[in-house]
């Protein structure tokens, strides 16, 4: 027996006793009525959700139309049909062909707002309805044709994308979702 005030030294297979049972019987564990109420009554719950439907959107249904689009419309080349992979912004996607790889595309004749750097938040927006537009008109477009001509600065290759005949910078600047650009200085779209 220890002295009053000394140390009681522990082992490792010490355990002390339970005390919060202090002689009543187990409790049953909740049910499954009481355990769905809890879950809905958390705000965590909820936090969740959103976070998973924001991934969703964000990044599972881009994807999955660019997939979808890829698909569905091969791009006639001369060379060689290619596939649009994905669509980066309003103004750039990335293209599959079998002779030159995988590679990012800048599309001529036009100029998009900025996603990935945007100066405002008006550009950040006005570029996402951009990415939009463009994957909308190549989900539904008949017949795509390329003409690759040439690398810019960033290292994409430049090239001009017709959907059903029609260069795409024009639907793309009625609709308000680029401006006309040749070359040189752009204009910002703050």
């Amino acid at each position: 027996m220890a002295r009053r005030g000394s140390v009681v030294p522990l082992s490792r297979d010490y355990r002390r006793p339970p005390r919060w049972g202090m002689g009543l019987p187990p409790r049953k564990p909740p049910g499954l009525l009481v355990r769905l109420l809890r879950r809905v009554l958390n705000p965590l719950f909820y936090l969740k959700a959103v976070m998973i439907v924001a991934g969703i959107g964000l990044f599972a249904l881009p994807f999955g139309l660019d997939v979808a689009s890829g698909a569905m419309h091969p791009v006639s080349r001369a060379e060689g049909d290619c596939r649009i992979v994905a669509v980066l912004d309003g103004d750039t996607v990335t293209m599959a062909c079998p002779d030159l790889g995988v590679f990012r595309a800048r599309l001529l004749g036009l100029d998009a707002p900025e996603k990935y750097s945007p100066r405002c938040a008006a550009e950040l927006v006005a570029a996402e309805e951009a990415t939009w537009a463009l994957r909308g008109l190549l989900l539904h477009a008949g017949t795509l044709t390329v003409t690759i001509d040439g690398v810019d600065r960033y290292g994409r290759r430049l090239a001009r994308l017709e959907v059903d005949g029609v260069d795409v910078a024009t639907p793309m600047i009625r609709d308000g979702h680029a401006r006309r650009y040749g070359g040189g200085l752009r204009g910002t779209w703050c």
